[in-house]
């Protein structure tokens, strides 16, 4: 086993191993060097400390203490880093699957070899992964939609509330709905009443893949929904889908989303859907258009005079031409959505279009609505019984239908012969039967 000395310069120590030179640490290499400045001699601090001229020559051309670089011992896994580099990222670095393929070109050493040559790429494709460049649009550039879910008294009902909101990507004014769904008539009724509120359109709108929206993608291609992609050419506007599993580029929405269940709804109880609904209006103009937004430090009111939007002008809502198209049975009830809605009994045999709104389904003949009604769950038989109007008796029952008037073949018993007057009196006198 190698003998250990110590000498010291002052109070600085200097370590050697037997049979080789000290090595300085940096208390000693600072003390030399004062000591060199103060005019004592290369040899005699050489002899003192046991080394070289050449390294106390070194430190003060140096004019510091620098660790020694100690050479790199090879590894085993050296050979191969540039396979991990190529085949890291296709298996998410997975150490345990790359240990296996290594194997497989002769790699003889452990996982924990592999995990250890990867770790630093694996750590920076992990900062890639979370991070997000916040990327701020000009005004009217863009505006970010999406839906959120929270839970709400309404009556004396807990119900699954689905938010629609629309932000503003520059001036970051929101637009908020509630809609007992997420079905495609409440995004594009929420689009509508977003525009409307704003007094115009933005240049593109940014989605998270909904389902309702996206119906698949070809490469690079978006499906987009027919019926979305013709409202969005209505209003002129170019919609965009996120990547897939990268929703944090749609970060303004989100946001707005987490300020509007936990300022404007938290705690709250409404008595209907429309309470909460004209609530969700009075809190967008009075709290969310006024506060000083942290991102830009302006009230969004005030950054919204800065927004260049498309105007609506004198367009007129949206009307999905499309109507679906029925024929009226016998019994008036038209079929529609797993549902049966009443139309006036005149029209039986006859065909109707139907358009749907959010909330309602309008029926036409031709261009005028003989019937409105809200929507009813599955398989419901919706009835106004003005429709019946004739058919049906004050209760609700349909009129019975009134006896044959001309059966030549009805004789009713007990029916008595009108006879006239004077047949009876001839009879009384000649004293016989009549």
């Amino acid at each position: 086993m190698s003998e250990t000395t110590m000498h010291s310069v002052g109070s600085s120590p200097c370590i050697t191993h037997s049979g080789e030179e000290p090595m300085l640490g940096a208390d000693a290499v600072q003390e030399v060097l004062a000591r060199l400045a103060r005019g004592e001699g290369v040899k005699a601090l050489a002899r003192e400390l046991g080394v070289d001229r050449k390294t106390v020559k070194r430190w003060r051309r140096l004019g510091q203490w620098r660790p020694r670089q100690g050479r790199p011992r090879p590894r085993g896994v050296d050979p191969y880093l540039e396979r991990l580099a190529q085949r890291g990222p296709e298996v998410g670095w997975n150490a345990v699957v790359l240990h296996r393929e290594l194997q497989g070109l002769g790699f003889s050493g452990s996982v924990q070899q592999v995990r250890r040559a990867i770790r630093p790429r694996r750590a920076e494709a992990d900062r890639v992964a979370v991070a997000t460049v916040r990327y701020e649009t000009g005004p009217g550039e863009q505006a970010q939609v999406d839906f959120g879910q929270l839970r709400i008294w309404i009556g004396e009902g807990n119900e699954r509330v689905h938010l629609f909101v629309l932000t503003l990507g520059y001036s970051r004014r929101l637009w908020v709905r509630a809609y007992p769904h997420e079905q495609l008539s409440a995004l594009l009724d929420g689009h509508e009443r977003a525009f409307r509120h704003f007094g115009g359109v933005p240049l593109t709108c940014l989605y998270d893949n909904p389902r309702t929206l996206v119906l698949g993608r070809r490469e690079r291609d978006v499906q987009w929904h027919p019926v979305f992609q013709d409202f969005a050419r209505y209003y002129g506007y170019t919609p965009r889908a996120c990547q897939p599993y990268r929703a944090r580029t749609k970060g303004k929405v989100e946001s707005g989303v987490k300020y509007v269940k936990r300022n404007a709804l938290a705690g709250r109880r409404f008595v209907s859907w429309d309470a909460l609904n004209t609530w969700l209006e009075a809190w967008i103009s009075t709290v969310a258009d006024q506060r000083v937004h942290g991102t830009t430090h302006e009230r969004p009111i005030d950054r919204f005079v800065r927004e260049t939007l498309t105007p609506l002008g004198a367009r007129a809502p949206y009307r999905d031409e499309r109507a679906q198209v029925r024929r009226v049975p016998t019994d008036a009830l038209v079929s529609i959505g797993a549902a049966r809605y009443s139309v006036p009994v005149q029209y039986v045999g006859t065909t109707v279009t139907v358009q749907e709104t959010t909330t309602h389904y309008a029926v036409f003949a031709g261009t005028v609505c003989i019937a409105r009604h809200a929507k009813a769950p599955r398989h419901a038989v919706v009835m106004d019984r003005t429709h019946y109007h004739g058919l049906m008796h004050p209760g609700g029952a349909p009129l019975a239908a009134g006896p044959p008037q001309w059966d030549p073949a009805y004789q009713p018993l007990g029916e008595v012969m009108v006879r006239d007057l004077a047949c009876y009196a001839a009879v009384a006198e000649e004293g016989g039967d009549a």
